[in-house]
């Protein structure tokens, strides 16, 4: 068998016309409260894939409702070992247009704080490294995947986390543009922070579904101009996923994100919080154990 197990966050339907052997559907629960449903795992040859439905079975959470915490929990109890976000985004730049994708290697967090962002706290202090957020393998082999899958990719880009679930207003738009933002999208935060702090490289590969607010000569954002473009790139999506799992090392040598927490936490022995220590048992058990 591989050592690759691949967890992938996105749509309900990602995963749907990828024939995956031993398929299951499985309730994994956490000690950070309810994920956003069950994961749907099994195999493409030797490569274990686990889906999980970012915003739950029929689209019913919006980005400020997902529990991230225990999303990316339940994928390190599964035992992923690399974390790809599938995810709709809106463009900042012309030449990013509606229709391509991103693989996205920066982001900028504004999400307000309203979302715990962080599996550590009082009674267990962890500060993890962030500069670069993203998997340069994984994300390099998702680009590639995407190419060889004939999608349009664009590699890297800084993601604009905001909080939704409305759109942009137009003054909000040009001021994220100036700020350096390319696309734009409401989940991207604070999973890919809390995906560090599991120990998980973590890569996005997003679709450009429209073109955000910063255009004058254009109407707004429309959530039926969005599905559209949505829908018209599902297919591509999963022929994303089954050419990464082709083209995937026959080996996966180690990451250094797989060892994010080594010099992280900075509580001592003696003052952590036991109850603490032993919800973190999946993210950081490597560490606490």
């Amino acid at each position: 068998m591989s050592n690759w197990h691949i967890g992938v966050l996105g749509g309900s339907g990602l995963y749907e016309g990828i024939a995956l052997e031993e398929q299951q559907e499985i309730e994994v629960s956490s000690p950070f409260g309810a994920p956003s449903g069950p994961v749907t795992t099994g195999r493409i040859g030797d490569v274990r894939l686990t889906f999980l439905a970012r915003h739950g079975a029929g689209h019913r959470l919006s980005p400020d409702s997902v529990n991230y915490r225990a999303n990316v929990d339940v994928m390190k109890r599964c035992g992923v070992t690399d974390l790809l976000a599938i995810s709709a985004i809106g463009s900042l730049r012309e030449e990013l247009a509606p229709g391509s994708f991103v693989a996205v290697d920066q982001f900028i967090d504004r999400t307000l704080g309203s979302r715990p962002s962080s599996f550590f706290g009082v009674g267990l202090v962890g500060h993890v490294a962030l500069s670069d957020p993203v998997c340069t393998r994984l994300s390099g082999l998702a680009a590639d995947a995407a190419e060889a899958a004939g999608a349009t990719v664009h590699r890297g880009g800084t993601y604009l986390a905001m909080e939704g679930p409305q759109f942009s207003t137009r003054a909000e738009s040009r001021m994220y543009r100036a700020w350096g933002g390319d696309v734009i999208g409401m989940t991207g935060m604070p999973e890919a922070k809390l995906a560090r702090e599991a120990e998980l490289p973590y890569a996005m590969l997003a679709m450009v579904t429209d073109y955000d607010s910063w255009r004058d000569d254009q109407a707004g954002v429309e959530t039926v101009d969005i599905l559209k473009v949505l829908q018209a790139n599902a297919d591509m999506a999963r022929k994303t996923m089954l050419q990464l799992v082709s083209s995937l090392p026959a080996t996966r040598e180690p990451s250094p994100h797989d060892t994010a927490l080594e010099y992280a936490i900075l509580t001592t022995p003696e003052q952590r919080d036991p109850v603490l220590v032993a919800k973190l048992d999946a993210v950081a058990g490597r560490v606490l154990g």
